[in-house]
């Protein structure tokens, strides 16, 4: 079992390009959702690479590291901009205290 979600973005140049996310529904993904941490799923997509699983932030990332879509239209769509501009390469990530 699996949740996709897809959404459509402006391509640079022209067009349209499909930005997506993947969530497989692993035991971890379950027990966030039957103890109500739904805030925790999030995080828990960016960290199940394994599974094939990516969010949306870290496709846009994607997306504007490959030169589709224009930084601005993937901000605009984005879960997080801070973490779609630091996964981009657009910022460095803060340094650890």
């Amino acid at each position: 079992q699996a949740v996709v979600c897809q959404q459509l973005l402006p391509r640079v140049g022209g067009g349209r390009v499909c930005a997506r996310e993947f969530m497989k529904v692993t035991p971890a993904i379950s027990a966030l959702i039957r103890d109500g941490k739904t805030h925790q799923i999030y995080a828990a997509m960016e960290a199940g690479a394994k599974y094939g699983m990516v969010s949306m932030d870290q496709y846009l990332a994607f997306l504007i590291k490959q030169k589709l879509v224009a930084p601005e239209d993937a901000f605009a769509v984005a879960h997080d901009a801070g973490t779609v501009r630091q996964l981009a390469g657009m910022i460095q990530a803060a340094a650890p205290v």
